[in-house]
């Protein structure tokens, strides 16, 4: 783990985005043991999360003063298995997968957050609701029971034109903004992960997901 990265960053998100909104700093620990995770939240990190369901259930127990998150994709049949354990699901980008969530809170007597992923560059290798019909689905999930939509996440294409990311983020926060003036009390556009996190924050995000750029490179078993 990059403590000095850690810290940087830290500083970076206490200045707040562009609009002057607070940045939640959100780490990536795919791959991460927990003692590394810990110590990350011992030096200031508040907020872990994980991209598969099966490292979820075998961390969760050990993760100690953070909020857990779900950032991964996620399948109707996993669920249960975060459904009421962790804050905030980032990943919802069916209306499949949102009453799924709905039902499963209903039954363990809770009320589940979510974001509502959305396809920002229209990649057919990426999920997510297409710009659209977000807002119609978001109508439809948020008159489901038991669920709380808290705001909107997406995920900027690989790309070296700077100012297309740039525009990319202010599409989002125009969507967002005009979502939230029509009544609708969302809290978190998370945009920006370790390649791109800059650009996001400077582009109305106050959510941002940092993986390697915490923890450095991720070492995949073989």
């Amino acid at each position: 783990m990059d403590e000095t990265a850690l810290k940087e960053i830290l500083q970076l998100v206490n200045k707040g985005n562009n609009l002057g909104e607070k940045i939640y700093l959100v780490g990536a620990t795919k791959t991460i043991p927990y003692q590394t995770i810990n110590h990350a939240i011992e030096l200031g990190l508040e907020i872990v999360a994980e991209n598969k369901v099966q490292e979820f259930r075998e961390k969760y127990a050990f993760i100690k003063n953070a909020k857990q998150h779900f950032i991964g994709h996620l399948q109707t049949n996993k669920v249960k298995y975060l459904v009421g354990k962790v804050e905030l699901i980032h990943s919802v980008d069916s209306l499949h997968l949102a009453t799924a969530i709905s039902n499963q809170a209903q039954k363990v007597n809770t009320t589940q957050n979510i974001l509502l992923e959305v396809n920002i560059g229209a990649e057919l290798s990426k999920s997510g609701f297409a710009l659209d019909n977000l807002y119609e689905n978001l109508k439809t999930i948020s008159q489901l029971n038991n669920i709380c939509v808290q705001g909107l996440m997406a995920m900027l294409p690989k790309s070296d034109d700077q100012q297309y990311l740039a525009n990319l983020c202010l599409k989002m926060r125009t969507l967002y903004d005009k979502i939230k003036n029509d009544g609708y009390d969302l809290r978190y556009l998370s945009i920006g992960m370790s390649n791109d996190y800059k650009i996001a924050i400077q582009n109305g995000s106050n959510m941002i997901r940092l993986g390697s750029k915490i923890f450095g490179e991720r070492v995949y078993g073989g």
